[in-house]
């Protein structure tokens, strides 16, 4: 079935609950051992990490989100997840411009060194070149 493309618009899934949602996606993101991640992996959404021992991943500065995001605002989030294709753990760690959510909120910021585990994370703008991190499952 064809988008309409003439009149007011098209409202996704307008009066058919039955109609299937689609997007479109990039490939997942890949990140091996120890690494300072790029904007263009974190804001892919998926990042398949294949260490070959424990493995921390950087995020990357603050202001080349910003730079990548120019149009966010405070409170602009966006959403990625971590998976881990090996039996090793991977720990997100913070760079310049970042904190680690607040007191109490931020959840935990490592994957399990168990093949297949995902973890999910919510970044947050709380300012120029500032961000927040929390793990959200």
């Amino acid at each position: 079935m064809a988008l309409p493309t003439v009149g007011g618009g098209y409202q996704f899934n307008d009066g058919n609950l039955n109609e299937v949602k689609m997007s479109v996606a990039a490939a997942p993101a890949t990140a091996a051992d120890t690494a300072t991640l790029t904007a263009d992996q974190v804001l892919n959404g998926i990042i398949i990490g294949t260490p070959t021992a424990t493995a921390i991943y950087t995020l990357p500065l603050a202001t080349a989100i910003d730079s990548t995001l120019s149009n966010g605002k405070v409170g602009t989030i966006f959403d990625f997840r971590v998976i881990t294709a090996a039996a090793y753990g991977i720990t997100i760690a913070t760079n310049t411009g970042w904190t680690i959510g607040s007191s109490g909120t931020q959840g935990l910021m490592t994957v399990a060194a168990t093949a297949g585990t995902v973890r999910a994370f919510r970044a947050r703008k709380t300012g120029d070149g500032t961000w927040a991190l929390y793990a959200i499952s």
